[in-house]
């Protein structure tokens, strides 16, 4: 009986012991923790990097290639200045709000489609001068541009922030939208974004069956002057896409943009659908030539007026804004025009 109690004495005491040790080691973690500001333990190098690139505080640095040379861009980008309208319609369809932005070329100061979305968001001038000092005061960590349109200030621009510019203008928003989201580290979610509307232009072509042999064109209203436009413009490029049948005349041009006309080559532009929109900013002039041309007997007697199958549409969306969001709406008028189920 001796023996049984001495074990079970040792036994307790043992058991004591390890919840002392238990207990010092809790509290050594938990000091460790306190001295460190945070938590100590090791955590994977992927996690850490992923927390610290959604807040835009990592230390990755990204080369992107663009028309002015190479950029380096580190993390990902906060706050971002935006110097074209396709590219504003870019940002906001990979969900990154600016927080400058070049003017709308019609709006006060914002096109209707994307108005709602820009709230807040600064104008920095227009596209063909953008207001350097505002974009200065704005600390930007990027700045998004385009050669055609600020090469002069390239220089400029780059002592500010880092500045990515994508070559051209005229039916290249696909090319650009591709290098801005790469600008913007979201290159999935672009590629995303573009194959869902290719998937669009697919099932619009297959929905349209013969309809796509009739042929199209373009007609343009403004201030003073009347414009047809061909392949190589925003909504020629959706056209072509869509492989929907062109004019004599545009097949014919000797510039694949536009073609300036007198009301006596109105024949020239008639299609089986017409489409036409006006460019107005503000003063009434462009609506003037409009009404003065769409009056006109010559305009009347083409054969898609007589069907009623010429259709005023919207120049912000089929032409001026030239970017992913107003090609997704001009889309959607084509399904409605044609008459296609989407």
């Amino acid at each position: 009986m001796f023996v049984h109690k001495t074990n079970h004495k040792l036994s307790h005491t043992f058991k004591i012991a390890a919840l002392f040790l238990a207990l010092f080691l809790v509290l050594t973690a938990c000091g460790s923790k306190d001295s460190a500001g945070g938590n100590n333990q090791p955590a994977p190098a992927n996690n850490s990097q992923s927390e610290n690139a959604a807040s835009g505080n990592d230390d990755q640095v990204r080369v992107v290639k663009h028309a002015m040379g190479e950029t380096e861009i580190k993390g990902t980008p906060q706050k971002v200045v935006v110097l074209t309208n396709e590219g504003t319609e870019a940002l906001l369809a990979l969900g990154v709000k600016p927080i400058g932005a070049v003017r709308s070329w019609t709006g006060d100061p914002w096109y209707d489609h994307i108005k709602d979305e820009m709230e807040g968001v600064t104008v920095v001038g227009e596209e063909s001068q953008p207001n350097l000092e505002l974009i200065a005061g704005l600390q930007p960590d990027l700045i998004i541009g385009n050669k055609m349109r600020q090469e002069k200030v390239y220089e400029q621009l780059k002592a500010i922030a880092p500045t990515v510019m994508a070559e051209d203008l005229r039916g290249e928003w696909k090319i650009n939208f591709k290098l801005y989201a790469e600008a913007l580290g979201k290159s999935a979610e672009g590629d995303e974004l573009m194959a869902a509307f290719d998937a669009r232009i697919e099932d619009f072509k297959a929905r349209a069956g013969d309809k796509v042999n009739e042929t199209v064109s373009v007609v343009r209203f403004m201030a003073g002057k009347t414009r047809v436009y061909h392949t190589n413009t925003f909504s020629g490029i959706i056209f072509d896409q869509i492989g929907l049948a062109r004019t004599d005349m545009t097949k014919n041009a000797k510039d694949s943009f536009v073609d300036e006309i007198t009301k006596e080559r109105l024949p020239e532009a008639d299609a089986d659908r017409l489409f036409y929109f006006t460019y107005e900013t503000g003063d009434d002039k462009a609506n003037a030539t409009e009404q003065e041309w769409t009056n006109d007997p010559l305009w009347k007697n083409l054969g898609a007026v007589k069907n009623g199958r010429a259709y005023k549409v919207s120049d912000a969306i089929w032409n001026t804004a030239g970017g992913i969001k107003a090609a997704n709406l001009m889309l959607d008028e084509l399904y409605e025009i044609y008459e296609i189920q989407q």
